[in-house]
């Protein structure tokens, strides 16, 4: 047996892989043209849709600002739910009456600059006992515009 030390005996085989990385790319551009084609992600629903003659009599539901209003050194300020005066001793049972057939029971409360906030806070404890369950306060540079 003779052994060749010159490094020029055969060697092993080798295996060619340009054409299993050429098979490998087409079949990942297969699967994204596949996969891109697929319309239908999730489930489908079928939601209800509301009666168009009820909808057609509901108005709808405007954001309800309530502001307090300064107006006299020692006096109590006014007190306007959506641009309307309302006395402090009917506050409650308007905003109850609006509330009552709202789903969605937020408030906005605006106090001038010059109203102490016990008055603010009187308001928001009256609204929570009016049904509100959100209230939100405004700043004077912020205004809300109603439609």
């Amino acid at each position: 047996m003779s052994f060749s030390m010159a490094g020029g005996g055969a060697r092993g085989p080798e295996i060619n892989v340009t054409p299993l990385i050429d098979v490998l790319l087409t079949l990942i551009i297969v699967f994204m043209v596949v996969v891109s084609m697929d319309k239908e992600q999730g489930e489908t629903a079928q939601i209800p849709q509301p009666d168009q003659k009820q909808t057609e009599n509901v108005s709808q539901p405007r954001t309800v600002v309530i502001q307090v209003v300064w107006t006299k050194e020692n006096q109590p300020p006014t007190v306007k739910i959506n641009q309307d005066d309302v006395r402090w001793e009917d506050l409650e049972t308007r905003l109850a009456e609006i509330y009552l057939k709202r789903a969605e029971k937020v408030a906005f409360v605006r106090g001038d600059a010059n109203v102490d906030f016990q008055y603010v806070a009187d308001v928001i404890d009256v609204a929570h006992h009016a049904g509100v369950q959100r209230v939100g306060l405004l700043t004077m540079d912020r205004k809300l515009t109603e439609e």
